[in-house]
């Protein structure tokens, strides 16, 4: 007789399309949120693909939790940032608010190595998110961007301290307060991406990187992801 787990995952792969569904049975939060497509692992590598190309892989309200090796968006387009259709709906204090920022926690403390691949743009959220990544390959049409004042709002996932690290203060003051974005070659130079490859070859670059990453004893990887970002 089968059991009340069993039944439930059943209920889940009955659900998803086939390629929801590549790999061995995921995770279960992964596997039942159409809105992230799983990959993997192959050769060590898990590949986590955001899926709601109509409103340019804006986050909804079910954070994506981040534990991956390779994040991406797609060939076209990273993250736009949050929602703005659920901002109203969404608590500045408590409930939501504190959920997206406990998940954001969590990706920040993931103890093994994140790559982002990002290609078109990666604004608001989808900025904060690849900065949480420890490698990002970006595509030459990629854009980065902080521009939450335009809505009268400020980046408020950690933009403001990562961004201020990564590209310095009066580069983070001119991309956050003129709302201004910047390119993948400007993005290269300042040190906020690791490469710039030809956008349809993306993707691929940022897999052929990870697998190599996760080739290496996972052990020191990790102590060395560790101790790089205590510096």
């Amino acid at each position: 007789m089968p059991t009340p787990a069993t039944t439930r995952k059943n209920r889940v792969a009955a659900a998803k399309p086939p390629n929801q569904l590549r790999g061995s049975e995921m995770n279960s939060t992964a596997q039942a949120d159409s809105e992230i497509l799983v990959d993997g692992p192959t050769e060590g590598v898990l590949t986590l693909t955001l899926n709601r190309p109509q409103v340019k892989n804006a986050f909804s309200n079910t954070l994506l939790d981040v534990r991956c090796i390779l994040i991406t968006g797609g060939p076209d387009v990273f993250a736009a940032g949050s929602d703005i259709s659920q901002l109203q709906d969404r608590p500045m204090y408590g409930g939501i608010a504190d959920e997206r920022y406990d998940n954001w926690d969590t990706m920040e403390r993931f103890s093994k190595p994140v790559v982002a691949a990002v290609n078109g743009y990666a604004l608001g959220g989808g900025c904060e998110l690849a900065m949480l990544a420890d490698i990002t390959i970006a595509g030459d049409t990629a854009k980065f961007g902080l521009p939450e004042l335009r809505l009268g709002l400020f980046p408020g996932l950690g933009g403001t301290q990562r961004f201020i690290r990564e590209v310095g203060k009066s580069v983070a003051m001119k991309v956050i307060l003129a709302a201004e974005f910047i390119d993948a070659e400007e993005a290269l130079r300042l040190g906020l991406v690791a490469e710039v490859v030809p956008a349809p070859d993306t993707i691929e670059r940022a897999r052929t990187l990870a697998t190599k990453i996760a080739g290496m004893p996972p052990l020191a990887a990790r102590v060395a992801k560790k101790t790089i970002l205590q510096a």
